[in-house]
């Protein structure tokens, strides 16, 4: 049975990313998802999951051209 929705754990793993970094998309709005029940479960749509992974290529074939310039801050705290 394919899954219509993931938990952020599971994206987290098919993105190869942390859970954290899932919730960091999920509170800039980079990546969308669904509250189900009122204990504060999340579950992301696998489009939308896809929609990130294709963003992610796409970055990896522009640094790969040298289109991405090496003096950009991620995360600078």
């Amino acid at each position: 049975m394919v899954h219509r929705f993931l938990t952020s754990t599971e994206a987290a793993e098919e993105l190869n990313v942390s859970p954290n970094q899932i919730r960091s998309l999920l509170k800039n709005g980079e990546l969308r998802a669904i509250q189900v029940g009122g204990r504060g479960l999340w579950r992301i749509g696998v489009n939308d999951l896809e929609d990130i992974a294709e963003a992610y290529r796409d970055t990896g074939q522009r640094i790969a051209a040298g289109e991405l310039v090496e003096d950009v801050e991620l995360d600078a705290k």
